[in-house]
């Protein structure tokens, strides 16, 4: 399904559905992470998704790293909650979701790093080479608050 992500535009359409979400920040024994690249807009993403019934928002960020990325992993940490409501996602049905995501620490536990169908592309990518890897601004955001080491996970 197309979508289309608006951050801070005036005329973005109008929220009609808020979804619990996650994305995971997995890093390898070197300091990088894994990053996908989505078809959907062609750009640079941490793994994550959705959250589906009958699971934990954990379980959910657990399972969503599998599917996109062939990794086993466990959740360790928050890197932060982010609920801007000037971030909103417009799908081809006509839903148009608030953001509405929280980003994990995990530990990776195996695995063979590999891409599914709603990626064309992955990588380890180092903190000094993301500037050349086109990101969503929220993306790029919850990446940043990682390679900060932030005390606390960020709230907003």
């Amino acid at each position: 399904m197309a979508r289309v992500d608006y951050f801070e535009d005036p005329a973005a359409p109008k929220a009609n559905s808020v979804v619990p979400s996650t994305t995971a920040i997995v890093a390898d024994g070197q300091g990088r992470i894994a990053l996908v690249k989505r078809k959907d807009n062609e750009l640079w993403a941490l793994p994550g998704g959705g959250m589906e019934l009958g699971e934990s928002i954990e379980q959910g960020a657990v399972r969503e790293v599998k599917e996109e990325t062939g990794l086993d992993v466990e959740v360790v940490g928050l890197v932060g909650v982010y609920t801007n409501p000037q971030h909103v996602m417009a799908y081809d049905d006509g839903e148009v979701r608030q953001q509405f995501s929280l980003c994990f620490i995990t530990k990776l536990l195996g695995g063979e790093l590999q891409f599914d169908d709603e990626s064309t592309d992955i990588a380890w990518v180092a903190e000094g080479d993301l500037a050349s890897y086109p990101m969503h601004p929220s993306m790029r955001l919850r990446v940043q608050h990682f390679f900060d080491r932030r005390a606390l996970p960020y709230l907003g």
